[in-house]
């Protein structure tokens, strides 16, 4: 395996639950695990933090081997340079947010030191709360001292267990754009645990799907999300990511995206344009995507683009969920969801040329 990847083999029985996995994950960005409750989610955390000295398992980060049950070597949790945020952030009420930080940060033995302790202060916008005590804090602020503080551990990695279900809608707005942030500024991998779609999008490089304690698929996010034979492409909630650039624009309040296969047009949400290169996230619901075997004329619709199907699934009762190429090979995937009545009057085929109408559009990272 590379020296950078993460490694988290594991067989764990525990009354009518049974874990059997065997992932091998990038070393640096995030990773969501992704399944409904009692898939195996936290397990796999815990696992990995050493917390499951049961499980049969091999843990090995970055090149160092932190458990092997074979060889009988099992590094204990204090031991494994690992920074660990649950729901809850769980800081200490009686010290300042400076001295929750430093607490862990001067139990580091220097020579594991990777960062000052005030490494996230700016990274997650909490240098005003220095001196305040946790009761003094917001849930949002809370959350995001709490991941400070597992970063000035300087751990190898960062484990996340669903840090966002404690808090209310509005907060997770506080929340969120911080999370992002982590996304590029960390060089080490980052597990996340959700059983939020939205946050999976936002956030999410790779993405593991879990089911009963074993893996249902792997990969990154994208792809994934738009596979067919995938639960994630059915439902209310299938969608598309699409990766694009943020692309100068000459129409007054519409920002133009710049994707693989082609470009997508946004009403604009904010007075101020994004900035011109940035690189962003769309989602693309299927249920917003009609088709067409002729350029549509004098349409309401702006975000229209030719594509290619490729695949055609059942999709509830009387629906066909169609699998679209725009653009050149591999080009983006796209998804639609019409009825079967509709797809048999097109003559809708894997091959067939159609024109993609996008009704809507939402910018997610």
């Amino acid at each position: 395996m590379s020296p950078t990847e993460l490694r988290l083999q594991a067989r764990l029985d525990r009354g009518d639950f049974s874990l059997d996995i065997d992932l091998r994950l990038p070393g640096q960005g995030v990773t969501v695990l992704f399944g409904p409750s009692g898939s195996g989610k936290t397990t796999c955390l815990r696992v990995l933090a050493g917390l499951e000295p049961k499980a049969q398992a091999r843990v090995e980060v970055g090149g160092e081997v932190w458990q092997d049950s074979a060889q009988r070597r099992f590094l204990p949790t204090h031991r494994r340079p690992l920074g660990y945020v649950f729901q809850e952030a769980s800081l200490f009420d009686h010290l300042t947010v400076q001295a929750n930080l430093r607490y862990g940060f001067d139990r580091t033995p220097a020579t594991q030191r990777r960062h000052a302790w005030d490494h996230g202060l700016a990274l997650l916008g909490i240098e005003h709360l220095l001196q305040r005590r946790p009761h003094e804090l917001s849930g949002g602020e809370r959350q995001r001292v709490a991941i400070a503080r597992a970063l000035a551990n300087s751990p190898r990695v960062l484990l996340m267990d669903e840090p966002l279900a404690a808090l209310d809608a509005t907060r997770k707005g506080d929340i969120l754009p911080w999370l992002e942030q982590l996304h590029e500024a960390l060089d080490i991998p980052v597990l996340y645990v959700t059983h939020s779609l939205d946050e999976a999008l936002r956030l999410g490089d790779q993405l593991v799907l879990l089911q009963a304690g074993r893996v249902q698929a792997q990969g990154p996010v994208a792809e994934l999300l738009a596979r067919s034979d995938l639960p994630l492409a059915h439902g209310d909630g299938a969608s598309a990511l699409v990766a694009a650039e943020v692309a100068a624009s000459d129409e007054p309040g519409m920002d133009r995206l710049r994707f693989e296969g082609g470009a997508l047009w946004l009403p604009r949400a904010r007075q101020e344009p994004p900035a011109v290169g940035r690189r962003v996230r769309v989602r693309v619901q299927a249920r917003d995507v009609t088709l067409s075997l002729v350029p549509p004329e004098q349409s309401s619709v702006v975000n229209v683009l030719p594509a290619t199907v490729t695949d055609l699934s059942p999709d509830g009762p009387a629906q066909v969920l169609v699998g679209l190429q725009v653009g050149e090979a591999p080009g983006t995937r796209l998804l639609s969801r019409i009825t079967q009545a509709s797809a048999a009057r097109l003559g809708i085929r894997p091959g067939r040329a159609v024109w993609a109408q996008i009704k809507g559009v939402a910018m997610v990272r």
